[in-house]
């Protein structure tokens, strides 16, 4: 295994978002370099829709937690750095560790529907009207961050090459349109529990995939501002932990503790939000908030994820190889069709979607949207590693597959 030399980066981006738009801010970036000599291989990891990088590709418990098995077995990043390659992770705005706007230190803007159960009595006293009506982001903001992020990279010595890019849960959304615009910054792309609505927001446009709809020019404005008019969401322990608690499928799936262990790493990471939220059982001190910003995403569905460039090729599975990896408990990436068709989610119409024929999907048997932190943590990290070496894995370069808990792959139809 590869020595690691960790280092944190400030990347400067011009901000995009209506809350802040001009204003120079620092995209945090944490590199995990374990290569050696000059032979540079970046990988660049953005987490989903709520959790902190650090904690959703870094997470480290203490020695004696748990089975006892080594303080680094949840870090991918780490798993990848010793393997050889050179790792960045990154948050977005209103997310981790990059600075949040403004408007996400006001409590009433956090959604409406999530206030009374997160936010009262800490700080709030009664619900209350976001006085900032919008979302925080769009899809071109985050975009336009991650291309920041890539070309910051790619300036660095001995890294300007096309960065293989691993994306988790609703990370889909950034990375997937990132890469069918920009195939010429990308080398693979890897997609854990993705996010992905097969009849989901676009312009309607074949001319223009990419391009906003109509009504989010400006931001939308929700009433009542219960799906976009807002600019974040407010999680607490209780609902982080039934979330999680409800795609456990056996007491081996998840070490005793790792709930507690991983809300403690999140709301660590927020000087603000570590003040917020409910109560604590037998005191009045609050027991922390996650807070994490709100998007208004598009272009990403059944009509753009089959995208060609300007010589016929597709994007995803052609031009850029695609591997896609999913818990069979997972009930945020599959949940069901009865749901608005923004709202439906679906990971093997994702696969079917691509039209190239490099793509490569496995479905665990004992995992769900947080196999980062999950037994199956290990798998997941080995076919990590064989992809990014070998463009396989297991032998295998393209076809959709059931892994069983003894590790036997079966075709899925």
């Amino acid at each position: 295994m590869s020595a690691i030399t960790i280092t944190d980066h400030g990347v400067t981006h011009i901000s995009t978002i209506k809350a802040n738009e001009g204003d120079p801010v620092r995209l945090f970036v944490r590199e995990y370099d374990g290569t050696t000599g000059h032979d540079r291989k970046p990988v660049l990891m953005l987490h989903g829709r709520s959790t902190p990088a650090a904690v959703g590709f870094d997470l480290m418990v203490d020695a004696a937690f748990g089975d006892g098995g080594p303080p680094d077995r949840y870090s991918w990043a780490r798993a990848l750095a010793g393997a050889g390659y050179d790792v960045f992770i990154m948050d977005l705005q209103g997310n981790g560790q990059t600075p949040r706007p403004a408007v996400m230190d006001v409590p009433c803007n956090a959604n409406p529907a999530q206030q009374f159960a997160v936010l009262v009595p800490h700080p709030l006293t009664e619900t209350c009207t976001p006085p900032y009506p919008h979302s925080l982001g769009t899809s071109e903001t985050e975009w336009g961050e991650l291309h920041t992020v890539v070309q910051y990279i790619r300036a660095l010595s001995d890294r300007d090459k096309p960065i293989d890019v691993i994306g988790w849960s609703a990370a889909a959304f950034v990375v997937g349109p990132y890469t069918l615009q920009h195939p010429e910054n990308v080398n693979s792309l890897l997609l854990l529990a993705p996010i992905f609505p097969p009849k989901g927001r676009w312009s309607g446009r074949a001319d223009a995939p990419f391009a906003p709809p109509a009504e989010a020019v400006p931001p939308p404005v929700s009433k009542p501002a219960v799906t976009f008019g807002f600019p974040m969401h407010v999680g607490s322990k209780s609902g982080f932990a039934t979330s999680w608690d409800n795609e456990q499928g056996s007491p081996q799936q998840r070490e005793p503790g790792m709930v507690d262990e991983v809300w403690q790493s999140i709301i660590a990471l927020d000087p603000v939000a570590v003040k917020w939220g409910p109560s604590l059982p037998g005191g009045g001190a609050p027991g922390g908030a996650l807070r994490y910003r709100n998007t208004y995403w598009w272009g990403w569905n059944n009509q753009t994820v089959p995208y060609k460039d300007e010589t016929g090729t597709p994007v995803l599975g052609g031009r850029v190889p695609v591997l896609i990896l999913y818990g069979a408990r997972d009930t945020q990436a599959n949940n069901s069709a009865a749901l608005p068709p923004v709202a439906h989610f679906s990971v093997p119409d994702l696969y079917q979607a691509i039209a190239g024929s490099q793509k490569l999907m496995f479905c665990f048997a004992d995992a769900g949207h947080s196999m980062v932190w999950e037994r199956p943590a290990k798998f997941l990290q080995h076919m990590s590693k064989q992809w990014l070496k070998d463009g396989k894995v297991e032998g295998l370069t393209a076809g959709s597959y059931f892994r069983d808990p003894d590790g036997e792959l079966t075709p899925l139809q």
